[in-house]
């Protein structure tokens, strides 16, 4: 592959990281029905500001409160989306024709079939309402995105990885690890879908935890015109945070595990880096959670919790990729 099309790659990650940061944004802002329609604004390409377009659009959505500001920060992470479907629409043609035996033609079909099902997740978040199951759905199809741009960005990228007789046992850790870890990204999408974060305050526990019960992490949400602001009740939603905190001390006790399980097996430093930045982003990411409870969740450290949760399983699917390429013997 060329570099011009190793840079429109690496353009790809960054910008999937920021759709997937903006669309945190329009969740923890609450902007997520900014505009009550798909992919317009009331009818519009934009969100309407003259007077004729305004009425227009109460007439067409008169259970609708336009609110300028909200609709703006939908709309403008549903730009940037678009723009990343036709990035990720010259990359899956690219790949598809080149002539390279190695080129990830799968990893680029995958690709392109996650990012048409992304829009329909987006398309279904508007109209039904904030639907948590959607919600969260929509979440892990913007991680997933950034897991295969990730992949074909490390395929393409062709760094020299020597075997390591090791590899194998700890690549099984690293993907244990993996899955350890989605599954905690999807208790914090359930939990940030249905409103939780404030109903579980104090640390390292709820300060009123004796609320907490397995049953109640059973009730899903019931039909309702909106799920705006949640509809779960209390005891359901501080159930919810209390599992997404254990799970969270789970899965940073599994990755010290897995970097001092590389530390002892790998040779190459290469890959005991990767492993260490995953480390040291887990650690990270406990210290930012414990303090965003402290200072009762600001938005902004909120964003910065999404965008490291990001960066986190990234990182983690870095390692397994080495942890792929080590474990072949090169003939």
């Amino acid at each position: 592959m060329s570099q011009v099309f190793h840079r429109a790659i690496t353009f790809a990650c960054i910008l999937a990281m920021c759709v997937v940061v903006l669309g945190a944004y329009t969740r923890l802002s609450n902007a997520g029905l900014g505009c009550p329609d798909w992919p317009g604004c009331y009818g519009f390409l934009t969100v309407p500001n003259e007077l004729h377009e305004i009425t227009a659009a109460q007439i067409q959505f008169p259970s609708s409160n336009l609110e300028p500001r909200k609709a703006w920060i939908e709309m403008i992470h549903r730009y940037f989306a678009g723009g990343l479907a036709l990035v990720v629409l010259f990359i899956f043609i690219v790949i598809v024709r080149s002539n390279q035996r190695q080129a990830p033609k799968l990893l680029a079909a995958s690709l392109l079939v996650m990012i048409c099902f992304q829009a329909l997740l987006g398309m279904w978040t508007v109209t039904l309402n904030l639907q948590p199951f959607v919600v969260m759905g929509h979440l892990l199809g913007g991680f997933t995105i950034l897991s295969l741009l990730t992949l074909i960005y490390l395929r393409t990228e062709r760094k020299q990885i020597d075997y390591e007789s090791n590899a194998r046992v700890c690549l099984k850790a690293g993907v244990a690890c993996l899955c350890v870890l989605v599954f905690q990204i999807a208790l914090g999408g359930w939990l940030a879908a249905n409103y939780a974060a404030p109903h579980c305050t104090g640390l390292p526990l709820c300060s009123n935890g004796e609320l907490f019960s397995w049953s109640s992490l059973l009730k899903i949400p019931e039909s309702a015109s909106t799920y705006e602001y949640g509809v779960l009740p209390f005891e359901t939603r501080l159930s919810i945070h209390l599992v997404h905190r254990i799970w969270a001390a789970v899965t940073a006790l599994a990755i010290v595990m897995l970097a001092f399980v590389v530390h002892i097996k790998i040779q190459q430093s290469m890959i005991r880096r990767a492993a260490n930045l995953v480390l040291l982003l887990v650690l990270m990411q406990v210290a930012i959670g414990a303090i965003i409870v402290h200072f009762q969740f600001p938005i902004l450290l909120t964003l910065f919790h999404n965008l490291m949760a990001a960066l986190l399983l990234l990182a983690l699917v870095r390692v397994c990729y080495f942890l792929s390429r080590a474990k072949k013997v090169m003939i």
